[in-house]
């Protein structure tokens, strides 16, 4: 047996099918999901209780259409670092969380960069002025390589559950 299969919390097929639903809709109220899933309202509420009590559920978010909101440009940015210290990384991180532009953070291994970005704006003005006034400033960045999105094809919240026995 994996390390993680030890260290995993136990879920059972129920809990599994709360799961794939909530990732779906986490709007759905109780009792749609209790209809959903094959319980009553009450055992179903204990079990999403559970499994927030668990941190197997860690919020609720709404997702929202970047698009009509206007954020039409959406960049993946590879940022090297000049020290690899643990003060170096801690400020970068601290600095980038900071950023409503950034959705996503990565410490990397297997590039030449030591994180990756998900960043989303309005246009590329927009993108020069984050890039120049913002990501260039960070004390200890080296590097910098933008690419970006042209098509989301996958877009999803949801983990794999499949993997759950």
């Amino acid at each position: 047996m994996t390390e993680n299969k030890k260290t995993l919390a136990k879920i059972d097929k129920m809990d599994r099918r709360i799961l794939e639903q909530i990732q779906q809709d986490g709007s759905l109220t109780n009792q749609e999901l209790a209809e959903k899933v094959g319980l009553s309202p009450s055992p179903c509420l204990r079990r999403v209780r559970a499994l927030e009590d668990a941190g197997i559920i860690v919020r609720t978010v709404t997702i929202l259409d970047h698009k009509k909101l206007g954020l039409s440009l959406t960049a993946i940015i590879l940022i090297g670092m000049d020290r690899h210290t643990p003060e170096r990384f801690a400020a970068f991180e601290e600095q980038v969380a900071e950023y409503p532009e950034v959705q996503e953070c990565y410490l990397i291994t297997g590039q030449d960069a030591d994180y990756m970005l998900k960043v989303v704006v309005p246009d590329m003005d927009h993108y020069h002025h984050f890039l120049l006034n913002r990501i260039t400033r960070i004390q200890g960045v080296s590097g910098v390589h933008s690419s970006f999105v042209l098509r989301r094809v996958i877009d999803s919240t949801a983990l794999p559950l499949g993997y759950l026995s």
